[in-house]
């Protein structure tokens, strides 16, 4: 699944066009190596995503496209906030 419709899917960013645009500001990685909005997310990738001074970790625990607001928080689990 590309990246920026993962991170809108699992609810990291709640909206696609604002995933996309960090993305392309460099302000997302997968694995420690800046990623494109298209780059593909598997399971086990670890994303860090940084927006507003926050820094966010996480692992991908499941890829779907789609998910429920309940569902959403089950496709990662939190390393660090």
């Amino acid at each position: 699944m590309r990246l920026d419709k993962y991170l809108k899917v699992s609810r990291i960013i709640k909206r696609r066009t604002v995933s996309n645009e960090a993305c392309s500001l460099g302000r997302v990685t997968i694995n420690g190596k800046i990623a494109k909005p298209s780059a593909e997310v598997k399971v086990g990738d670890v994303l860090e995503v940084t927006l507003g001074g926050r820094q966010l970790n996480v692992r991908v625990t499941s890829v779907r496209d789609h998910a429920t607001k309940a569902d959403a928080s089950d496709m990662f689990e939190v390393i660090q906030q």
